[in-house]
Formats: C-alpha cells, structure tokens, sequence
C-alpha cells in the first residue's frame, strides 16, 4: 500500500530545512561589505551595512534607542556567530526610533541589524574613549536565546534514566545500559597445608 501524501511530506521536509538555513525576511537585502573597523577609520558614511552582535548595553533616549554591541561575523542566517570562538571584529552603536526595553534587550543577547552608516559616536570604554561606528538602524533584529547544551563526561550515569524515562527498561532492553561495571578480582586460595 503507498502513502499517497508521500511527496507532499518531502516537500514540506525540504521546505522546512530550507527556511533553517535562509536569513529572515526582514534582513534580507544587498548590504556593503564594510567591516567596525573599517568604518572607524571613517570615509564609509552612507553605507548600507547588515550588522550584528552581541549586546553590551542598551540606552533608550527620549526619541530613540541606542544598542552598543560587541560586533561578530555573521552566519548564513545573518545570525551572530556564537561567543565560544572569541571571534569580535570591534565594536559598534546602532540607534532605532522608538523605545525598546534593556530588561528584554540585555547584554549578552544577540541581536542583528540593518541600516545607514552615520559617523562614530566616542565613549569610554574604561578610562578609553572608543570610537563606535553609529548606524542609523532600519531593522532591529532580537534573536531567541540558543538552546542551553549540557555535556556528560564519558561513563556518566543518568539517574532519571530508568523506569518511565527511556526505550532500555523492563522487556524492551537491559536495565543496566550504560552503567558501569564493576569486576571484583579475589586472589587464589592458599594451597592447603601438607601440599608441596
């Protein structure tokens, strides 16, 4: 018997890995490629750019909003790549109308933006004045918060992996799997006395 959804279901299946892999609508566009530090140095003003990062503070102002971020590449998705790699390239202000809220907005999150090169803005950063590259930004972006993932070290033992919680209980499989084993060694018995 054939299952005459069957190539409806790939479809949806490759349209659904397909829309993973693409940058959200509101980002999409043809962007400069000018980099933080190349538009420190000036001379990039006007510029198109699609930039992202992780947020190190939020300012709402009386009109609008200023987000500074420590500015990562961005992945296929125009995401932030992840902080674990250390990878920054500078730092840099982008500003929105409106009010957006820094207990939602918190450093730490990541965030992408698309907008017009506007000059720099200077401040401290330390007993550093620091020039950010200030983008006039059309869209902001707030990504959801990443999975959190957990890594076991090897032998580790799940104790709510047991009755009720996984396929190798009861009939279905062992209910040791995965437990470590312990092997007792007694020595020989002492050969019994008179015996050479």
């Amino acid at each position: 018997m054939s299952f005459p959804y069957r190539p409806l279901a790939l479809a949806t299946a490759f349209g659904l890995l397909a829309a993973c892999a693409t940058v959200p609508q509101p980002l999409q566009g043809t962007y400069s490629n000018v980099s933080t530090a190349g538009a420190q140095q000036g001379g990039a003003g006007g510029a198109k750019v699609r930039w992202g990062g992780e947020i190190i503070q939020t300012e709402p102002g009386p009109q609008q909003t200023c987000f500074y971020l420590l500015s990562r590449p961005l992945d296929k998705q125009a995401r932030p790549e992840s902080g674990t790699s250390g990878a920054t390239e500078g730092r840099f202000v982008a500003c929105h109308d409106g009010f957006y809220d820094p207990e939602v907005f918190t450093r730490g999150r990541e965030l992408t933006v698309t907008g017009t090169l506007h000059g720099t803005v200077t401040k401290k950063v330390g007993e550093y004045d620091y020039a950010y590259p200030r983008v006039e930004a059309d869209v902001v972006y707030l990504w959801p918060k990443r999975p959190v993932t957990v890594s076991y070290p090897p032998g580790y033992y799940d104790p709510f992996w047991g009755p009720g919680w996984g396929p190798y209980w009861g009939p279905w499989g062992d209910p040791f799997w995965n437990r470590p084993r312990v092997i007792i060694v007694r020595p020989a018995p002492a050969p019994a006395p008179g015996h050479k």
